[in-house]
């Protein structure tokens, strides 16, 4: 005869398994979330927004690509550190930019992949100036 002693085996649900988050998960979190901080133009260098555009024209070349430019990471079962290069619009306080971009990826890092995020650092490449054209502006014109 067994005795019910209603505790289940195994233990809680969250613990019965493991669960991986890639890095590209991480970069599409940290990317989005900077991306929506107000200052930022772009993320990634001239060259690689550059790059980036002539490969997203072409058919099936650019997936998900936009959202990781400019973002690297190291993921870890429980940390992750994150580095950004961005560029920033002009007459925005660039120190301020980038702590709201900090706090807003650490913020979102943590709480869609759980994991700790131990440093964010951040490369300012670039200014946006009011009399420069987008990248999209300047090809529209060329066509």
């Amino acid at each position: 005869m067994t005795e019910n002693t209603g505790v289940r085996h195994g233990g809680a649900p969250e613990s019965r398994g493991r669960t991986t988050i890639a890095d590209v998960v991480v970069e599409k979190i940290a990317g989005m979330a900077a991306r929506d901080v107000r200052g930022v133009y772009a993320l990634g260098s001239g060259f690689a927004r550059s790059m980036g555009s002539v490969r997203e024209r072409m058919p099936g070349a650019g997936s998900g690509k936009s959202a990781t430019r400019g973002v690297s990471v190291e993921v870890g079962e429980l940390q992750a550190a994150i580095d950004l290069e961005i560029v920033v619009d002009y007459g925005v306080s660039i120190t301020d930019v980038a702590g709201a971009v900090r706090e807003n990826v650490i913020s979102a890092v943590e709480r869609m992949a759980g994991r700790d995020v131990v440093e964010v650092n951040i490369m300012v490449s670039d200014v946006k100036l009011p009399d420069e054209e987008d990248e999209g502006e300047e090809r529209q014109r060329i066509r």
